[in-house]
């Protein structure tokens, strides 16, 4: 029986990926770039935070990979890393939008307008920036997984940090449209990190953060599970079940 276009564009779990990850400096874009590049993955990466690139960049296992200090807030340089990456001929396999920011705990009407907008612009803006310039890449590839790092937050509501949580509600319902729209052989997702011992969740939780796993565990279980979406996933909202369970012997 011949094979659908969906199941030949697939790329075998274990053949080579070229991963593009935006937030790579710390928490869990660092801690995926690390697993995937040391399981013999190319990575792109981007932060605005050059000392940690650096740092990052010596902790990668070759030196095939690219980081490069872009603002998915920004298109135009969104734009710039999308030459760099044409340039460099490494069109990515998977995009990893994990880039995000959240808001310091308070109630909605006193959250002021620069902070507000902080949020939207890097977690809704930053994803469609990197989406705009990054499909049409893709799409003569017939084959590419697109994960948009989204949160429980977006799938119901929690006090005290609801623009983080509009924000994510978005990233479902964006990344639902867009399952629509991608041709065969394409897949987009959002992903549920579950709780994890990140600056982000010190944030929210204070020091509960440290009873999480941290990122580095988590990356192990995260990244196999990134690897094996196919274009069956399309359009699901996913999460990385009970994470902690790595942390037994």
């Amino acid at each position: 029986m011949a094979s659908t276009s969906s199941e030949s564009s697939r790329i075998p779990t274990n053949a080579s990926r070229v991963v593009l990850i935006t937030g790579v400096s710390k928490g869990l874009g660092r801690a995926l770039a690390l697993e995937l590049a040391n399981r013999g993955h190319t990575i792109i990466g981007c932060s605005r935070d050059q000392p940690k690139l650096d740092s990052l960049r010596q902790q990668l296992p070759s030196n095939s990979h690219l980081l490069f200090n872009a603002n998915v807030r920004s298109n135009d340089s969104v734009e710039e890393l999308a030459r760099a990456v044409v340039q460099n001929k490494l069109v990515p396999d998977i995009i990893l939008n994990n880039a995000a920011v959240i808001n310091r705990n308070r109630n909605l009407w006193e959250v002021d307008v620069e902070e507000f907008d902080n949020v939207i612009d890097t977690n809704v803006k930053g994803i469609a920036n990197i989406l705009r310039h990054f499909i049409p890449l893709m799409i003569p590839k017939k084959h590419g997984i697109i994960i948009n790092m989204s949160s429980m937050a977006g799938r119901r509501g929690h006090s005290q940090i609801a623009p983080y949580c509009a924000s994510k509600w978005a990233i479902e319902g964006l990344s639902k449209s867009l399952a629509k729209e991608l041709p065969d052989g394409m897949t987009v997702v959002t992903l549920d990190p579950g709780a994890i011992n990140t600056d982000m969740l010190v944030s929210v939780a204070g020091s509960l953060a440290s009873n999480y796993l941290p990122p580095e565990r988590w990356a192990i279980k995260a990244a196999t599970m990134i690897l094996d979406l196919t274009p069956s996933d399309n359009g699901a909202s996913l999460t990385v079940k009970d994470p902690n369970e790595l942390s037994n012997p």
